[in-house]
């Protein structure tokens, strides 16, 4: 089978090396793709946010099945434009992207249908935003309404740092038109998991829990990133609360979804909080985390293609999703700067030496005239590396980052940190 994928990140890298596994694919293709992807399938040159030409070209093509592994394209209506053309699709349709698409639209989901998640109040007005942050009580967390890369979240340690994320925003542009509606929440406390979930609408099968690490520099300080490093399995993820969290959380967003007439089909994103009052949902992602992809993914034992298929063809009951026993650690490489301003085309070298004995996914590379692998972009590489228990797996993964240098290269070197304290508590 044909199979195109759509994105050009780390995330994506983590995603086609799983699917080259499956015996059904024959070819591979990914758009746009990016310097290492290149060595693993076809790349595209076609913009994940042009999604008129990806359906087109994907039905001149003759694919059998498109992943759609970003947020943008997914919100944007891609599912639906490749329903239209005969070609099943991996991920939800515009609907029901909003759940990601709209933090409104999940904060009202969750209240209307009583899942548990952080009070909060919404605002369209500037004027209105800025009369309640005035006085909220502090912390308070700033989220622009839209997509905006991850970073459209602001904890707020005070009421004027609250007024100044608001008029930031709303007036000031920003994240765009993300920025024009905002959701001021409560500031929950205790340890944070994300869970990725397998779902066609009807049946949920999670994927192993695993531990961001969202802020740029060690001991959790700086800004806020996409990421710069994930563990598998998450400490704190217990069987306990899994099973509340299926119980009181996972079902209850698809009989949601379902109830709202708009189904979510391929991979939920459950961001939670494990406070003093039980898990809480931080956040919906409507597809796979980066990097969170690229930590559990290499723990997947049964054929994601197989997977990706029944969440489309709603038979998610009848497939096999196992995963290993073992844990697994990603260190992102950064170019210097991240993530503000930075440099781009620094040479990298050692990805070879590093590949021998980890994963190298390639998020923000490509190949200069050359011939060299350059960086292109924030967030570089993630090296991920998997073994029996999760010390293991973190000294692998910096053994293998330390193969790798480029020019101004910025790393956390305590990845895995908190998850060790939880191990040792």
């Amino acid at each position: 089978m044909k199979v195109l994928v759509v994105g050009g990140g780390g995330r994506e890298h983590a995603i086609i090396k799983k699917l080259k596994e499956s015996r059904e694919i024959s070819q591979l293709y990914c758009a746009p793709g990016n310097g290492g992807i290149a060595a693993d399938a076809t790349c595209v040159p076609i913009k994940s946010t042009e999604v008129e030409k990806l359906a087109a070209w994907a039905a001149e093509n003759q694919m059998d099945y498109v992943v759609v592994a970003q947020d943008d394209p997914l919100c944007m209506g891609l599912v639906d434009l490749l329903r239209q053309e005969g070609i099943p699709a991996f991920g939800p349709d515009r609907l029901a992207a909003r759940i990601e698409g709209s933090k409104v639209f999940a904060k009202n989901l969750m209240k209307k249908y009583g899942i548990p998640t952080a009070a909060y109040q919404t605002f369209e007005e500037l004027d209105k935003a800025l009369a309640y942050v005035k006085t909220a009580k502090c912390p308070v967390v700033v989220k622009a309404d839209g997509l905006a890369l991850g970073k459209g979240v602001l904890i707020c340690m005070t009421n004027a740092e609250a007024e100044a994320a608001v008029t930031d925003m709303m007036a000031g542009g920003r994240f765009g038109l993300s920025g024009s509606r905002v959701v001021v929440e409560e500031f929950l406390e205790g340890p944070e998991v994300s869970v990725l979930a397998f779902t066609d609408g009807t049946t949920l099968r999670p994927m192993v829990s695993s531990m961001d690490h969202k802020r740029a520099l060690d001991g959790d300080e700086g800004l806020n990133t996409g990421g710069m490093g994930v563990i598998a399995p998450n400490p704190y993820y217990t069987p306990e609360v899994a099973e509340r969290c299926m119980r009181e959380i996972f079902l209850p967003t698809l009989q949601a979804m379902r109830a709202e007439g708009c189904p979510f089909h391929g991979c939920l994103y459950f961001g939670l909080m494990i406070t003093a009052d039980g898990p809480k949902v931080i956040e919906y992602n409507c597809r796979f985390g980066d990097p969170e992809a690229q930590a559990v993914l290499p723990l997947l034992q049964s054929d994601l293609f197989s997977i990706m298929r029944a969440t489309t063809s709603e038979t998610l009951d009848q497939v096999e999703v196992a995963f290993s026993s073992g844990a697994s650690c990603c260190v992102i490489l950064a170019s210097g700067g991240y993530p503000q301003k930075y440099e781009t085309g620094k040479v990298i070298s050692g990805l070879d030496e590093a590949a021998q004995t980890a994963c190298v996914y390639h998020a923000g590379t490509r190949r200069s005239e050359n011939g060299d692998i350059v960086t292109a972009g924030g967030r570089v590489l993630a090296v991920t590396a998997v073994a029996g228990s999760l010390p293991q797996a973190i000294e692998a993964s910096y053994a293998a980052a330390g193969k790798i240098s480029f020019d101004q290269l910025h790393r956390r070197s305590d990845i895995g940190a908190r998850a060790m304290k939880a191990y040792q508590a």
